[in-house]
């Protein structure tokens, strides 16, 4: 399987590269009022308004740095199945900003370990890799947003 591989401050993470529709330069946004931390704004993506999430932001309080390898990750986003029943009806294209986005890996799906850790506020936390520099956090898209955000975030259908 092809990853696509990014930093998060001082730490790797990787995305399956089936999810990932595009990766493009950071762009100038269009910020919105009242909107979380993490919400780094809008964009025009080839006529479809994109939101765009801030992952360092997200996962470490802090926002991107304006690095040139900082990029803006398009992928299909739809969400997970809840209680509710609430799952987007057709895949969001969602942009992903985070640092260093230069890099792919091949790995088997032998290579991605079960971490067997449930944090109930970090959903989007999925597999591990072990390489010889350490380990890859591997982030499940479907688990980035709340049923709430969902609502907020995602054009309705």
């Amino acid at each position: 399987m092809l990853m696509l591989l990014f930093w998060i401050e001082n730490e790797r993470y990787a995305l399956a590269s089936e999810q990932v529709v595009e990766v493009v330069p950071l762009v100038n946004l269009k910020t919105l009022p009242h909107k979380p931390d993490y919400f780094a704004g809008v964009f025009n993506y080839r006529g479809q308004i994109v939101p765009v999430i801030d992952l360092c932001q997200l996962l470490h309080g802090k926002r991107s740095r304006d690095y040139l390898s900082t990029r803006i990750v398009l992928v299909n986003y739809q969400g997970e199945h809840s209680d509710s029943g609430l799952k987007p009806q057709t895949p969001y294209i969602l942009g992903l900003m985070a640092e260093r986005v230069v890099e792919t890996l091949h790995k088997s799906d032998l290579d991605l370990v079960d971490v067997n850790i449930q944090i109930g506020t970090a959903p989007y936390l999925g597999k591990m890799i072990v390489d010889d520099q350490g380990m890859i956090q591997c982030l499940r898209i479907e688990g980035l947003l709340s049923e709430t955000e969902q609502v907020y975030l995602l054009p309705s259908n």
